[in-house]
Formats: C-alpha cells, structure tokens, sequence
C-alpha cells in the first residue's frame, strides 16, 4: 500500500483529553489512546463517537510529558467491536510543537538504523 501521509508517524504510548467545543453546559472531556502522532496529525481510539469534519481542543501529553495544546480536525473514522478509531489533522499547532513531534521521530529513526545495524 503506497503511503500518502506527508509525515512519517510515530507509535507513542500517552493519553489525550480532547475537549468538545461549544457551550460550556455541554463540553466534556473524553480520554482517548494514541495510536500514532506525526508532526501534522494524530491517530487514536476511544469509546466515544466523534463527529468527522468536526474540530476539538486537544491537550496532547508527549514522551517528554509536556502537554501541547491544540486542535484536531477529525478527517476519518472506522467503527468496530472494541470502540472507535480516528484520524485527525492538528489545525494551528506551533512550529515549536511541531518540532517537538518531529525531534522525537528523529530520534526514534536513528535507534532502528543502529538496531538494524546491530542485527
């Protein structure tokens, strides 16, 4: 299967509570399980159903456990027996963040050349 993402994705194992915007009396928080983070947009999982095309704040707690605020625009959803699984794009996320992400990738990429080099 081709790749058509514009950033390579990283695994990152963190939470993110994403708050449902709109009026105070029907905000809430739902915690979800990150699946992959790239610096311009997130896969996760949860329980709930989220609207697609639909923008949420997000507070993203990274491996360095930072929390980076911003907003993901939902751009896909799959259905399935254990819950709901999402794509989103981060809308408005720093360039400083966005380096924090792409460090972090970085990094990772040079562990498995030397993992590989290693075998």
């Amino acid at each position: 299967m081709e790749e058509k993402r514009r950033s390579h994705r990283r695994e990152l194992s963190s939470k993110l509570i994403v708050k449902i915007l709109g009026s105070v009396e029907t905000e809430e928080s739902v915690e979800i399980d990150i699946i992959d983070v790239s610096k311009t947009g997130v896969g996760f999982s949860c329980d709930k159903e989220l609207e697609i095309g639909t923008v949420y704040e997000a507070h993203l707690r990274i491996w360095t456990q930072e929390v980076l605020d911003t907003f993901v625009r939902i751009v896909r959803m799959n259905k399935s027996e254990k819950g709901y699984t999402y794509g989103g794009l981060f809308i408005g996320m720093t360039e400083m963040d966005a380096s924090r992400i792409e460090a972090y990738d970085t990094v990772e990429r040079m562990k498995e050349s030397q993992e590989n080099a290693n075998n």
